[in-house]
């Protein structure tokens, strides 16, 4: 019996996990026992939402965590550390065959420093992506955790050129096509049931005009720099005159906003809807399955995200990324996405196309099928085998 370790550290970790964990599941009876793979997952709980509730787990399909090690928000140095210091006494309980990382937060580099320093196996997933921005932590990250992970999982090809090209061998290098894709579908086949999204936000979709927009906005670079916010604001507020703007606000964008005095640009959303002609029309965040019910069929995402990058060059839904650059380029290079940066003269331009029809048309990437987790399934038991004969 082979026994992996799955670390995460954040919502955006599990819905990377949890296609995992459901593929783990449904193969377990089709190998002989010697092959058999037994998981624990870990929650690091280290963003302010670490607390999540059982819905959360049922919504993704998998089981509240085995651990939960509760280091919550602190600097970087901080949280890594207490990550580490609580990893490892995890590692030495459980004594695994290979622990399993996921995209590039603290708890990404922090459980594979834990591992590696205990000699055991690496494996990354969302491997291989990069910024070339090594003011952004998650680069940080994102290019530590590789330069000692020992199985690589890319989600498309500039990952593995970028691995191999850093002097990894060819043979740990396994493109095998994106989780979150694999939970996005998974999703999208749950949120026709009635009770798989809140009433209020069915409520709001129906209020909402054909045509209406969705906005995701935390990272630092865009909210921490009054200048910056209150710009980026001020031309959403002028391209919501025209049309609505779904806004499920992070807390940290919401301090900042009330910080720099911009409350009156916003809607807030009240227990009773009417007709939304326009307006930002501000909320409180959302859970996947609302969030994904309101933004599948919206005009255009407006975010700094990287997840929605992917996800909506997935569901071809084309998207204005508020960033001046992307570890995500095959989402503009063959999907939906167009980097806007800080020119709001761009924003609004790329906005007036596709509200006129004139959106950028795109593909969905090779082996975005939905499909990764059984491919990275398999290349983990074969690894293992093949490392132990």
């Amino acid at each position: 019996m082979k026994k992996i370790i799955l670390v995460a550290g954040a919502r955006p970790n599990f819905m990377k996990i949890a296609p995992i964990i459901r593929e783990l599941k449904a193969q377990s009876s089709k190998f002989e026992a010697k092959k058999n793979l037994a998981y624990v997952l870990v929650h690091t709980g280290q963003h302010y939402d670490y607390e999540m509730s059982q819905a959360f787990f049922e919504e993704l399909g998998i089981p509240k965590p085995d651990y939960y090690l509760g280091v919550g928000s602190d600097s970087h140095a901080v949280q890594t550390a207490n990550i580490m210091v609580k990893f490892e006494a995890v590692c030495l309980k459980e004594m695994p065959d290979m622990v399993v990382v996921v995209g590039d937060v603290n708890s990404t580099i922090a459980a594979g420093l834990v591992a590696k320093k205990l000699h055991i196996k690496l494996a990354h997933v969302e491997a291989g992506l990069r910024s070339r921005d090594r003011q952004m932590p998650e680069e940080i990250n994102r290019l530590a955790t590789d330069a000692i992970t020992d199985l690589f999982f890319t989600t498309e090809d500039d990952g593995t050129q970028n691995l191999l090209a850093e002097g990894h061998a060819k043979d740990s290098v396994c493109f095998v096509g994106h989780v979150m894709i694999d939970n996005l579908f998974y999703q999208l086949g749950k949120i026709g049931d009635a009770d798989a999204v809140s009433l209020s936000v069915r409520s709001l979709k129906e209020c909402l005009p054909e045509k209406y927009l969705c906005m995701t906005l935390h990272r630092p670079s865009n909210v921490d720099d009054s200048r910056v916010l209150t710009r980026l604001m001020e031309t959403v507020n002028e391209i919501a005159k025209g049309v609505p703007i779904i806004f499920p606000c992070h807390p940290r964008t919401r301090s900042r906003i009330e910080e720099f005095g911009l409350g009156d640009l916003f809607i807030e959303k009240g227990a009773a809807l009417a007709p939304v002609s326009n307006g930002i029309v501000m909320m409180d965040p959302l859970n996947y399955n609302d969030f994904l019910y309101l933004w599948k069929d919206c005009a255009v995402m407006l975010t700094d995200s990287g997840g929605l990058q992917e996800e909506t060059t997935a569901l071809g839904v084309p998207c204005l990324t508020l960033r001046q650059n992307t570890e995500r380029p095959v989402t503009v290079e063959v999907g939906t996405n167009i980097l806007i940066g800080n020119d709001m003269g761009k924003l609004r331009l790329e906005v007036n196309k596709v509200l006129n029809g004139k959106k950028k048309n795109g593909r969905i990437p090779d082996l975005w099928d939905g499909k990764a987790s059984e491919r990275i399934v398999g290349h983990i038991l074969r690894y293992l085998e093949e490392s132990s004969s």
